[in-house]
């Protein structure tokens, strides 16, 4: 572990393991290369563990998305396409991953999940908030397109007319919204404390049951295909110059 992410089996209240993934990078958990690496480590650790309830949580901002200021250094430096190798299909990985694990996933989010840190709310099976706790996609203002399962997943979850004009307006959900969504189950000033105790109110088998009915095989393989589809978006706009200039104005007024 190198710090970016924490990883360690817990006791749920009913004394069932869980696992605790904490997300403790600098500049609010920024979606960069060494975090989605660590993200993905963890994961691997669950999978080889037989432990099938786990928990993901932030600091005081869940996280902020990729990181403006290192896409547009990498395209000032001529990168930006292995930088966003790097980025973009890693945490598609990610999303798929959570989405076809037979675990239990819940997540505990506190202040911003902008941009693509949104996918690991919406690819979770449980969320809960903090009432300071919003979501916002950004994508308009720096001139990305949607990555992280924000046309892949959320769709089927709240429709795709409310999907695509909350990406087009880049409207800010805050918890309650999100819970009228149906994307939270619970708002409470101790989100980790309440998930931890949701998860182990659920009868386990019933759960995962749910979850493998719903994730079907034929469904999981829609969801590839769609977050296939995210990444060559993102890459067909991350290159423009339009982009750029985008970025640096969001970067000036202190994005």
């Amino acid at each position: 572990m190198s710090g970016l992410v924490t990883w360690q089996t817990i006791e749920l209240p009913n004394s069932e393991p869980c696992c605790h993934i904490q997300l403790q990078a600098p500049r609010a958990n920024a979606l960069e290369p060494g975090l989605l690496a660590e993200l993905h480590r963890a994961f691997n650790a669950l999978d080889q563990s037989d432990v099938q309830k786990a928990l993901i949580s932030g600091g005081r901002n869940f996280s902020t998305g990729g990181d403006v200021g290192r896409f547009a250094k990498a395209a000032r430096d001529g990168q930006i396409e292995s930088y966003t190798a790097q980025v973009v299909p890693v945490l598609q990985g990610l999303v798929l991953r959570m989405v076809e694990m037979p675990v239990v996933l819940a997540s505990a989010i506190r202040g911003a999940a902008t941009g693509g840190s949104a996918g690991l709310v919406f690819a979770s099976d449980l969320v809960v908030s903090a009432p300071d706790a919003f979501v916002q996609p950004y994508y308009g203002v720096v001139g990305f397109a949607p990555d992280g399962g924000w046309t892949a997943l959320l769709p089927d979850l709240i429709g795709g007319a409310n999907a695509s004009g909350w990406i087009m307006a880049n409207h800010r959900k805050g918890s309650e919204q999100l819970k009228g969504l149906g994307l939270v189950q619970a708002v409470d000033p101790d989100p980790e404390t309440r998930a931890a105790k949701l998860i182990a109110d659920i009868d386990t088998g019933t759960a995962l049951a749910t979850k493998s009915l719903f994730w079907d095989d034929k469904r999981r393989a829609v969801v590839k295909t769609r977050l296939e589809a995210e990444t060559e978006a993102f890459r067909a706009l991350i290159g423009r110059p339009e982009t750029l200039t985008k970025m640096k104005e969001f970067l000036q007024h202190g994005g």
